[in-house]
């Protein structure tokens, strides 16, 4: 099983087309996410404070960095 203290990129993909990007985050943030995926504002736990986003369609990991200015 793998660390759960990983740091990775969690996508939002946004129900208005748009893209949230939260980058060296822990695991754990996007698990709280995914489990509030379908709700109609999803939350989570980051340093500490509460987030709040607006509804999303899915939210993706990816264990590394995302290299936004080349694509991947």
């Amino acid at each position: 099983m793998r660390d759960v203290k990983m740091k990775g990129t969690t996508l939002l993909l946004n129900e208005d087309q748009t893209v949230t990007v939260l980058e060296n985050v822990g695991v754990e943030v996007y698990k709280e996410l995914k489990q509030e995926e379908e709700m109609n504002q999803p939350h989570c736990t980051i340093n500490d404070k509460e987030v709040t986003f607006e509804p999303v369609q899915t939210v993706t990991w990816y264990e590394n960095g995302i290299d936004l200015a080349y694509g991947y």
